[in-house]
Order: structure tokens, then C-alpha cells, then sequence
């Protein structure tokens, strides 16, 4: 059963275009972006996956004709629940085991997935030393980083506050791609979206009242592993596309070379654990096997079939889902300032995606 579900992801994906996986995320908060992100695109993990699917037009074109058994709505709730529970994921995953402990479980989960999505499709690892010392980066700042960061985070903030503070992503790609990216021109719009954001961000923390009740450090470290993302997608924008290498083989071999890189870090700071509680340890499975690994595919299947504007869409209900579960099952108190503030950072990033007209419309 668990070979056939994960044969349908894997048919959903473009197979010919480069990629360097977002995811979460982040990465996002949770997945990891491809490769090769447009200037647009290059704030969001699946906006970002919109760029691979363009540069194989005929490849894209031959898997919207196949049609997965799923219908895409499905697989859009499915992503944007995932994604949401994340959050919740590791707050009770950081309640029995380390921070560390808790990422490296993660990517060991998330990596098992894509080796078997991998072996399914009979893909294999990228080769050449510069593509894996890019990936090695890109693992680093779009994987090991930011998923440690928020695992620490959540220590000390409540999940919901860690869901938001993963929406900024979009706000720091757009002032990042400013300074960074050439090509990317703002517009009156978007730097407005971009200022919009930031002021939902200060509504969130609750300035006006001098940050009373949040922990700084914590909140510090969830923005930073949100700002992580965006660096993390330029770098690779600049340095792995056009390799060649499909969207599974790199997205393979990154989280291959996260977990590692884990696997190194994780025993100088953490000691073997004296028990191994159930219900946190299938909170770490599931962050990985289902919004890493998993995730990871359904996102370039809808990005295929129904394009990156409707499939960048999951970026606006993660939060929204973060924030219900976590005060529905976890019991987090919830002031007004919080909704308020995430509808303004939503609403900001979502200007900042917004596309300059051409003079001739």
C-alpha cells in the first residue's frame, strides 16, 4: 500500500527539470525549494517549485495528461493540513526528545521517503563534486539550520506563534531578492505588501505593549530560521540551476546531506536518550515521513497540474492551521493580537507575490 501511494506522488512530479528541493522550510516552513526559482516565486516553496515545471514544458504537459487518481483539491488539503500540523509536530516532539534529536529524526523520516520515492521511479543520486557541494549548502540553510531553529524555538513559544513567524518567509525573500537578485525589480505593490508584512509582524509580537509575554529568544530564533528559506532559495537560484539533474535526484540528495550533517552535529550536543516516548516519537515520524518527505512530492504534483498560482495558495493556510491546532489540541492561548497580526502578515505577503502589469495591458 505505502509502495503504491508513494509510486502516485512520484508520477505527479516533473521529472526533467533541476531542482534543489523548500521545503520548508522549511522549510516553511517545512519543504524545500527547487533549484531554479524566478524572481517571484523565489519567497515561497511552492511558488518556487513553479520554475522546474516551466522549464519543462513538455515534461509538464505529459503529467498533467496523466491525471493522478487524487484529485488535486485533495492533495491541496492534504499539503496545507500537513503543513499547518507541522508545528504541533514538534512541539510534542520536543517534549521527549532534544531539539536536535528532534530534526535528525525528522530527516531521517523525510530522506527514507524520498530514497524509496527514488528507487520507485529508479532515480539516482546527482554526481559531480560541485553539485554536491552546493546541495551541501543549500541542505544547510534551507534543512538543518531552519528546522533546528525552530525545534529550539518551540521550547520556549507556543506552535502557533512558531506557524506565523514561518509566514514571514515571503517578507524576507522579497527584501533579500531586492538586494540580491538584479533581475527583480520592485513595485510600488510588492514594497508595500513588503511594509504591510512587517507591521503584521510587529501586531503579532504585541509592540505596543513592549513584547509583554513572548519569549525573545524564541521568537528570535523562529524568525531566523524563516529568514533562513529565502537565503537559502537565492543561493541555490544562483548556484544549481541548469544542472541537469532532475527534481527528485537533487531533492534526494539534499535532505541526504542535511541528515548527515545532523548526524554529525547531534551527538556533540545532545546525549543518547534514556527512553523513547511513543507519542513523540510519532510526532517526529510524522513531521518527516509526511511534511517532509511526503509533502515534498505532492508539491511539485500540484504545481503540474494546476500551476503555481493556485498551488502557492497552501503558503496562506499553513499558518491559519498552525494556529487552530495548536490552541484546539495543545491548549495555547491565543490573544487578538495573533490573528489580527497574521491576516496583516498574509495579506503583505501575498502583495509581495503580486506580479508587475505590462505597460501594453
Amino acid at each position: 500500500m505505502c509502495y503504491r501511494i508513494i509510486r502516485s506522488m512520484v508520477a505527479c512530479m516533473t521529472s526533467t527539470a533541476p531542482s534543489s528541493s523548500r521545503v520548508s522550510p522549511a522549510a516553511t516552513a517545512t519543504a524545500t525549494p527547487p533549484a531554479t526559482v524566478t524572481p517571484t516565486a523565489a519567497v515561497t516553496p511552492t511558488a518556487a517549485a513553479a520554475s522546474t515545471a516551466k522549464a519543462a514544458p513538455t515534461a509538464a504537459a505529459t503529467e498533467r495528461r496523466r491525471r493522478p487518481a487524487v484529485d488535486w483539491r485533495l492533495r491541496f488539503a492534504f499539503l496545507s493540513v500537513v503543513w499547518g500540523f507541522s508545528f504541533l509536530f514538534i512541539k510534542v516532539g520536543t517534549d521527549g526528545y532534544a531539539p536536535f534529536q528532534v530534526t535528525l529524526g525528522r530527516l531521517v523520516f523525510g530522506t527514507a521517503v524520498l530514497m524509496a520515492a527514488m528507487a520507485v521511479k529508479r532515480e539516482r543520486l546527482p554526481g559531480g563534486a560541485r553539485v554536491w557541494g552546493h546541495l551541501a549548502v543549500a541542505a544547510l540553510l534551507l534543512n538543518a539550520l531552519p528546522f533546528s531553529l525552530f525545534a529550539y524555538a518551540e521550547l520556549t513559544i507556543p506552535s502557533t506563534l512558531a506557524g506565523i513567524c514561518n509566514a514571514t518567509s515571503p517578507l524576507w525573500g522579497m527584501a533579500l531578492s531586492l538586494v540580491a537578485l538584479s533581475e527583480d525589480r520592485p513595485t510600488r505593490i510588492r514594497v508595500a505588501g513588503l511594509g504591510l508584512g512587517f507591521l503584521g509582524v510587529l501586531t503579532v509580537l504585541g509592540v505596543w505593549q513592549g513584547f509583554d509575554g513572548l519569549n525573545a529568544s524564541g521568537t528570535a530564533l523562529a524568525l531566523l530560521a524563516s529568514l533562513s528559506y529565502p537565503v537559502g532559495w537565492i543561493y541555490v537560484r544562483r548556484t544549481l540551476a541548469g544542472t541537469g539533474h532532475s527534481n527528485l535526484s537533487l531533492t534526494g540528495g539534499q535532505l541526504l546531506l542535511a541528515t548527515a550533517q545532523l548526524a554529525v552535529v547531534t551527538p556533540l550536543f545532545t546525549s543518547l536518550p534514556t527512553s523513547f516516548p511513543v507519542l513523540p516519537l510519532l510526532a517526529v515520524a510524522a513531521l518527516g515521513a509526511l511534511g517532509t518527505g511526503l509533502a515534498m512530492l505532492v508539491q511539485y504534483g500540484l504545481v503540474a497540474e494546476v500551476g503555481p498560482t493556485t498551488a502557492q495558495m497552501v503558503t496562506y493556510f499553513t499558518p491559519v492551521i498552525a494556529t487552530a491546532a495548536g490552541v484546539a489540541l495543545l491548549g495555547e492561548s491565543l490573544t487578538w493580537s495573533t490573528p489580527v497580526g497574521a491576516v496583516i502578515v498574509l495579506a503583505g505577503a501575498a502583495l509581495t507575490q503580486a506580479k508587475a502589469r505590462s505597460r501594453g495591458a
